[in-house]
């Protein structure tokens, strides 16, 4: 879990210092802004690549599919996912960020290929693997980046050699490590492709819906303002991630063991696991807006230096958006491990409603500040919805003794 929760640190750590440089080396926010959008581009389609089956291979602890089967239904959705994402930017973005934006794809698609190979290692308990990986990642991606850029001011020649790298960690790293545990047979059968194509479909929309949710309000930005009011709040948002981030890395790996709890009817040790995830949530919250108040505006002013200061405003509503949506993701990923996709397509789209209501009369009313505002209130939405199954699911299992 320590090797896990270090190379996601990392990786968090270098995409964050990526929106940094950029404004650094380029002296505005334009190709920050651009940044952000290929990012919010990708955060829709990615769900379809992912196809959810992470959470729900981790917690195969009935090993109904073999790591092959995933790899190769992983390359089969990503296809697709890359096919709906460049019609989806050539409509709705402008033709001069459209190549930026489809290799920032290639590069994020790439790394969740290597992610099916990071469930292997979960389930035969070698997350060492996993973070070592993902250091390796976040380290020589963000430094190709920043030579590149420094010396060609190209973002998309930049952006393409992080393609690069991330495929050679995946051939060479990563791939020997995951055949240790068997050998990888490229393939699926058409049933089994069917299966999980028509079982996962519900929480896949739910997840689309989940991403769209807080990039629906950046694209309203970059619309009603401008990319670099889009570059502005994302530099400031950046930092907060980290709540979301670290609450992930507390029931990530244990989503495996939460599962088996369910399955055999432990409900008093699943509801104690329950428990001190929440509570851990809760206190990454309030330590990180503690120091976020006490320091925030200092270090961005540190990082981005003076023309960051009028913005400072936009840290703490952002900051509680953040803690929010942390919360809404814990929810979530209980309920597909749990299979309750039901519930997981409710809230998401739940979310995803409020989020298209809100963000155009937010923002126009209370500008930068209108996505966090809208973030805050569609997903507090989707937490109650959430909750409300998850409820459901834990009667059921006390009615079952």
């Amino acid at each position: 879990m320590l090797w896990n929760s270090a190379g996601s640190i990392t990786v968090l750590a270098c995409q964050w210092l990526l929106t940094i440089v950029v404004v650094r080396l380029s002296g505005d926010y334009e190709a920050a802004g651009v940044l952000s959008l290929a990012l919010a581009v990708y955060n829709i389609f990615a769900p379809i690549s992912v196809y959810r089956m992470y959470v729900y291979q981790v917690s195969d602890v009935k090993r109904e599919n073999t790591t092959g089967e995933y790899l190769t239904f992983r390359l089969v959705t990503t296809a697709i996912a890359l096919t709906a994402l460049i019609a989806y930017a050539a409509i709705t973005c402008t033709p001069s960020a459209l190549p930026a934006i489809i290799l920032f794809a290639l590069y994020r698609l790439s790394a969740r290929i290597i992610e099916v190979l990071h469930g292997a290692d979960q389930l035969n308990g070698r997350m060492d693997y996993i973070g070592k990986s993902m250091i390796a990642q976040g380290v020589l991606c963000f430094a190709e980046f920043c030579i590149v850029f420094a010396l060609t001011q190209n973002l998309e020649l930049a952006i393409g050699g992080m393609v690069v790298v991330t495929c050679l960690i995946g051939l060479l790293y990563d791939y020997p490590r995951a055949r240790q545990f068997g050998p990888i047979r490229f393939g699926i059968s058409r049933k089994k492709t069917h299966f999980l194509l028509l079982s996962c479909l519900p929480i896949v929309v739910a997840a689309v819906a989940c991403n769209a949710a807080p990039s629906v309000p950046r694209q309203a930005l970059a619309f009603l303002a401008s990319d670099s009011a889009l570059g502005i709040y994302t530099s400031v948002a950046a930092p907060v991630t980290i709540v979301q981030m670290g609450a992930s890395y507390l029931y990530n790996p244990l989503l495996s063991i939460i599962s088996a709890d369910y399955a055999a009817g432990r409900k008093r040790k699943l509801l104690t696991t329950l428990a001190k995830i929440s509570g851990g949530i809760a206190l990454i919250g309030v330590v990180c807006a503690l120091g976020f108040q006490l320091c925030g505006a200092w270090v961005l002013s540190l990082l981005f230096g003076p023309s960051i200061e009028p913005y400072t405003y936009l840290l703490m509503p952002a900051i509680a958006s953040t803690i929010v949506c942390a919360y809404f993701w814990f929810l979530d990923n209980m309920l597909v491990a749990l299979r309750s996709f039901r519930g997981s397509f409710v809230s998401n789209i739940g979310a995803l409603v409020a989020s298209l209501a809100l963000s155009y009369p937010f923002i126009s009313l209370w500008n930068m500040n209108g996505v966090s505002f809208t973030c805050i209130a569609a997903f507090a939405i989707g937490v109650l919805l959430g909750v409300i199954y998850l409820e459901k699911l834990i009667k059921e299992m006390e009615g079952n003794g």
